[in-house]
């Protein structure tokens, strides 16, 4: 005899793991993010999404990634249906020191790439400092 006591609370979790995703695992559009010298690269997986189907959108400085995975229509019986489909979204709201107008994007097996340069004005710059000799020779020229 099989004894199976149930626990609406871990079906629960369960579910809610599989729909929302965990901090560890994302339900879609998982990403990674890292700094190369003056770029920052972001990468996302978005296996079996057609190039075609891929959005990107800046506002001011929030980046929307939008993608669709098409469901397969056909003359066929469904055994296993694991991989999400439809559109998927995910908006990162990106630094002021960001060149959000030079922004490049690849896609290519199944993971795009974002490369955004770090903006000129937030690159360290050196500042020439002035002495009191030059101020002086200034003033005299101008004087004259």
């Amino acid at each position: 005899m099989l004894l199976r006591t149930a626990d609406p609370f871990r079906d629960i979790d369960r579910l809610a793991g599989q729909l929302l995703g965990t901090t560890n695992r994302p339900a879609v559009m998982p990403m990674d993010a890292w700094r190369e010298g003056d770029v920052f690269q972001i990468e996302f997986d978005l296996p079996g999404i057609s190039r075609e189907s891929i959005e990107l959108d800046v506002e001011r400085n929030v980046l929307t990634v939008r993608a669709e995975r098409v469901p397969r229509n056909g003359d066929w019986e469904m055994l296993a249906s694991e991989r999400p489909r439809g559109v998927f979204s995910r908006q990162l709201v990106l630094g002021d020191n960001l060149d959000l107008e030079r922004i490049e994007a690849r896609y290519d097996a199944g993971v795009l790439r974002l490369s955004i340069p770090v903006a000129e004005r937030a690159k360290p710059r050196r500042i020439e400092v002035a002495g009191v000799e030059d101020t002086t020779e200034q003033r005299a020229a101008i004087e004259a």
